[in-house]
This record gives C-alpha cells, structure tokens and sequence, in this order.
C-alpha cells in the first residue's frame, strides 16, 4: 500500500440495520448505508470519492471475515473543459488570479 492509497472496509452493523464504510480517509471516519444495497451503494461511493488516488475496498461478513476485495485504480488525471480562457500577466488583473476577467471563457 502507497501513502496515496486509501483503504475502505464495509462492515455489517451490529443492529443489523445497513453497512458502515469505515476509512481513515473519511471525513468523518465512518458512513452507514442502509437499503437492499448497502454495499454497493458504499463500493460506488468509494470509487467515486477515491478518483485521484487508489484505493482498496475490503467487504467483510458478520463473523469479520473478507468476503469481496476490490480494488479501485485512481483514474482521474486532470479536468478537460472545452472552454479556452484569455490569459494575461498576474500583475495587470484587477483580480489578482491568472485570467483576464474582461475577456471570459469562450468554446473552443
């Protein structure tokens, strides 16, 4: 496992109510999902949170056993917009950032 790797683990709950994706790269430590698919739902949320880096996504049984592991590669590499924005130096923009707000984003 890499430092830019996330690992996710989808437990059962104790009440039986849902899945907890529980990770250190969670806000806030753990999600519940709850509904005929819980585990799913918490796998595509992985996959979708994890774009820029890889993760492993590791589902155990009640008994805490490995049951499925996936693993998802970080495919997101760097936004393509089809807009083309007029650049000008920093120290002629009125507001301090990279790009001439007189002149917007036009379609290439």
């Amino acid at each position: 496992m890499t430092s830019s790797q996330g690992v996710y683990e989808v437990r059962t709950r104790k009440d039986h109510r849902g899945v907890d994706l529980i990770s250190d790269a969670l806000p806030f430590g753990r999600l519940w999902y709850d509904g005929p698919n819980a585990a799913s739902n918490a796998i595509g949320y992985v996959s979708q949170y994890s774009r820029s880096h890889n993760a492993v996504i590791r589902v155990y049984d009640e008994a805490g056993n490995v049951i499925e592991t996936h693993e998802h590669a970080g495919d997101f590499k760097q936004s393509s917009s089809p807009f083309t924005c007029a650049k000008r130096p920093r120290s002629l923009s009125r507001s301090g950032g990279d790009y001439d707000v007189r002149r917007p984003c036009r379609p290439t």
